[in-house]
């Protein structure tokens, strides 16, 4: 029941729901929300040493070029490519919108499952698009332009790797059979992670820091990655680098 009340405010939209332009919509403004926090500290890092200091690369900075060149990809990718097969989705797959909500600890458990398939997806598809020449030149090279990465980093990609992903993405909620809520807190925890990863930064509230082993790598662990392209190939727990032996942390 503590999920009822937002699941019946969100019915009271129930047409913008079923749109074919709310999944756009939905996943851009997300997408561009989270990222802005970070451009923010950008800004703030270029004249302010206690902003810096949480940078990664602290030599590095994010130039106005890179966000509208980043930002226009992302723009393209959503309209040219995305746009399209949500409309062909929509008019396929009705969207069905259940009155109840669901149980909390189910919606819980169901992200995280989410969450863990497609680390172990993404885990397969990058190791995949670095091991082999044609894969990376073709697909994944685009996406490793920026050495230190900032927040709008995280889409700077092709429109295969953006499909492919979101694929991934999009089927592991519809394979367990999620409630859409579930299927929307999914997206937005993933969205985040995503970005977080790409920020650039080592805050003190970071993801990696709040979970507990060493079992989720984050930030430090992908900035790694687009310095280090032969490690770290997980978007964001560490099992799957740890058992093939391509992890990399810093001390």
């Amino acid at each position: 029941m503590l999920l009822q009340p937002v699941w019946s405010f969100l019915l009271g939209h129930s047409s913008l729901l079923r749109s074919p332009f709310f999944p756009v919509f939905f996943s851009l403004s997300v997408y561009l929300t989270f990222c802005l926090p970070f451009l923010l500290l950008d800004l703030l890092s270029c004249r302010w040493n206690l902003v810096r200091r949480y940078k990664l690369q602290s030599q590095s900075s994010v130039s106005w070029a890179s966000v509208w060149n980043c930002l226009a990809l992302t723009l393209y990718n959503h309209l040219i490519f995305i746009f399209p097969l949500t409309v062909l989705n929509w008019y396929l797959r009705p969207v069905l919108l259940p009155l109840e909500a669901p149980p909390l600890p189910h919606l819980l458990a169901q992200v995280l499952v989410c969450l863990l398939l497609f680390d172990f997806q993404s885990f397969i598809w990058h190791l995949a698009h670095h091991k082999v020449p044609w894969l990376y030149r073709t697909f994944h090279k685009l996406h490793h332009t920026y050495t230190s990465t900032s927040a709008l980093t995280a889409e700077y990609s092709g429109a295969w790797e953006t499909l492919s992903l979101g694929l991934f993405a999009a089927a592991n909620p519809l394979l367990l059979g999620c409630h859409p809520l579930t299927e929307m807190v999914f997206f937005i925890v993933n969205i985040w992670l995503s970005v977080e990863d790409h920020c650039g930064y080592d805050l003190p509230w970071a993801t990696h820091r709040l979970i507990p082993f060493g079992l989720y790598g984050g930030s430090r662990h992908h900035d790694l990655h687009h310095l280090k392209s032969k490690y770290n190939y997980a978007p964001y727990f560490t099992h799957w680098d740890r058992l093939a032996g391509t992890l990399y942390m810093e001390d």
